[in-house]
C-alpha cells in the first residue's frame, strides 16, 4: 500500500497539468480562448476554491464524534490483550494511550503493528504484557495539527511508514486520523478538482 502511495503522491499532482495539456491537443481552436482565460479571475477563484486545500481539521469534521476528543483510548497499566480487544471490538487499528486517571494527557499510541512485532513474534503473552511496555511513546510520536494539510500528512505517513497519526492542537489531543482516511481526502479532492476544470472549460465560471 505505501508503494501505491507514492506513486499517487508522484503523479497525482500532475492530474490537472494533464488534464489542460489534453484539452490543448484535443481542441487546439480552443486555445487562445481558454488560456487566456486561465489567467483571468476565474483562474484566480480555481485557485480558491483548488487542489491541495483540505486540511486534517477537515477530515476530523468528517469523522463525526472522533473531532471532539471521544477517540479510543487504553491505559499504560491496560494489558496488551485488552487493547487489542478493544481494536478489534470498534474495528480500528489503534488506541491512544493515556496515564491512568490521566485521560487528557497522552503517554503514546498502540497500534495492530505494535502487537504484531513485540507480542507475536517475540513469543511474548499479550495478557501479562502492560500495554505501556510495547507503545511508541509520546516523544517519539509523529503528529499533525488541524491545519495541516492533507497532503503533507499523507508525505509524513508514508515517509516514516505509520498509519495513524494523531491530531494535536494548544488543548492537547483532539482527534486521530488513519492513512485510509487521508488518503480518501485526497482521492475526493482530486475528483472535485477535476471537477472544476471540466466546469471551467464548459464554462461553468
Amino acid at each position: 500500500m505505501q508503494g501505491a502511495i507514492k506513486s499517487f503522491m508522484s503523479h497525482g499532482s500532475l492530474i490537472k497539468t494533464a488534464f489542460l495539456q489534453r484539452v490543448r491537443v484535443v481542441n487546439p481552436v480552443l486555445r487562445p480562448f481558454i488560456f487566456s482565460r486561465n489567467e483571468s479571475v476565474s483562474s484566480a477563484r480555481i485557485e480558491e476554491h483548488g487542489f491541495e486545500s483540505t486540511t486534517i481539521s477537515d477530515i476530523l469534521k468528517d469523522k463525526g464524534k472522533s473531532a471532539d476528543g471521544s477517540w479510543l483510548w487504553c491505559t499504560t497499566d491496560d494489558t496488551v490483550y485488552d487493547a487489542v480487544k478493544s481494536m478489534t471490538q470498534h474495528n480500528v487499528g489503534a488506541l491512544v494511550v493515556v496515564k491512568p486517571g490521566e485521560q487528557k494527557s497522552i503517554a503514546g499510541i498502540i497500534t495492530e503493528r505494535d502487537y504484531l512485532r513485540k507480542i507475536i513474534v517475540q513469543g511474548r503473552s499479550s495478557k501479562s504484557t502492560k500495554v505501556g511496555d510495547i507503545m511508541t511513546e509520546e516523544n517519539k510520536l509523529i503528529t499533525v495539527t488541524p491545519n495541516t494539510k492533507v497532503l503533507r500528512a499523507m508525505q509524513l505517513m508514508t515517509d516514516k511508514r505509520i498509519r495513524h497519526i494523531p491530531v494535536i492542537d494548544d488543548r492537547g489531543m483532539i482527534g486521530m486520523v488513519s492513512i485510509g482516511d487521508v488518503v480518501r481526502a485526497v482521492v475526493r479532492e482530486h475528483r472535485e478538482e477535476l471537477n472544476r476544470l471540466n466546469a471551467y472549460i464548459q464554462g461553468g465560471y
